[in-house]
């Protein structure tokens, strides 16, 4: 049985909310409680990505660089080199989108322990509109050597990660949602970099997703149970390093695989999966996630249900999948 500690309400009408970026921030200050080396940058966004609680605690280790995300970067780098342990903050869309090309020369070729903050990641963004719903950052910084990439699923992972990666001593990329989504952990629940865990055993499709859909699997799951079908449903809140283990150990007991993701799924955490199953176990899978296109301006709520991210979308395609292929089998 999985011994993970999962909300129990997760699946009620009135499932606690909270803002992965308020979990970060809160993560943050206490990172540097615990050490006097975190230090915080922002390119003029301290509110929007939380960075506003560790300035107000710590005002003499915040820096504001104002609106240039690839000078965020390079001062990042240079305290890291003189032994502090920089938080640079921005929106993905600018970081790494922008600065992608000074994040892989002043930190990742020189393996500082730069944690770069990507807030306001994916269609949740909303109204603001494809020009500010970044969906391209998990293929584009998993490529980069010696990053590590972490995307958290609710508020209180986003802290734990937050503290994590503040102590990991590499280079590392945090993915932060804009808006309340619903709190799928516990306080007790574990988070390590690297790991993978089992949120729901199942024997029929595995359900692995990472930052908030994972959530929606859960419901998919519910919605498939009604079905007959048994999914398993596994979190990965780590890209890169991935649990090949867990997901491999999975992918053995279904038979099939389903990933999901409020991303790319070209060269994004769908594919990872694939890349891994391609030449640890072949196994019939299906990528949900945004499919080569750009997002588009709406409520949160009603682009979730415009691409297909919902439970109830998910458990249709889950259902059809099934229904079209056979499970996995050594034979193959």
């Amino acid at each position: 049985m999985s011994d993970y500690l999962i909300n129990p309400n997760v699946l009620n009408d009135d499932v606690a909310q909270d803002t992965i970026r308020g979990g970060f921030g809160r993560g943050l200050k206490v990172a540097g409680e615990a050490n006097d080396n975190v230090v915080a940058l922002c390119a003029d966004l301290t509110e929007s990505v939380q960075v506003h609680i560790f300035r107000e605690a710590f005002p003499d280790r915040f820096i504001q660089t104002g609106i240039a995300e690839q000078n965020l970067v390079a001062v990042a780098s240079g305290l890291a080199l003189a032994g502090k342990i920089p938080f640079a903050a921005s929106y993905a869309a600018f970081n790494p989108g922008r600065n992608w090309e000074q994040i892989k020369t002043t930190v990742a070729i020189n393996d500082q322990p730069v944690k770069i903050v990507g807030g306001h990641a994916g269609i949740g963004v909303g109204p603001d509109g494809a020009t500010h719903q970044m969906l391209e950052d998990i293929a584009i910084m998993r490529v980069l050597p010696n990053m590590v990439v972490v995307v958290p699923g609710d508020a209180i992972e986003a802290e734990k990660a937050t503290r994590a990666i503040a102590e990991n001593g590499k280079p590392s990329y945090i993915r932060l949602a804009r808006v309340k989504t619903p709190i799928i952990s516990t306080d007790q629940s574990p988070f390590e970099i690297g790991k993978a865990y089992i949120l729901r055993e199942g024997s029929d499709v595995s359900l692995m997703g990472t930052g908030v859909m994972t959530y929606q699997l859960l419901v998919a799951a519910k919605i498939l149970a009604e079905q007959g079908i048994n999914a398993e449903v596994v979190h990965v809140p780590t890209i890169k390093p991935l649990d090949n283990d867990t997901i491999v150990a999975s992918a053995k007991r279904t038979g099939r695989v389903v990933t999901a993701e409020e991303a790319q799924i070209t060269g994004g955490f769908g594919g990872a999966v694939a890349e891994l199953l391609s030449e640890k176990l072949p196994t019939p899978l299906i990528r949900i996630g945004i499919q080569d296109r750009f997002g588009e301006s709406g409520e949160p709520a009603e682009l979730f249900d415009h691409f297909g991210l919902t439970g109830v979308h998910i458990a249709k395609k889950v259902a059809d999948f099934i229904n079209t292929s056979a499970q996995y089998h050594r034979e193959y």
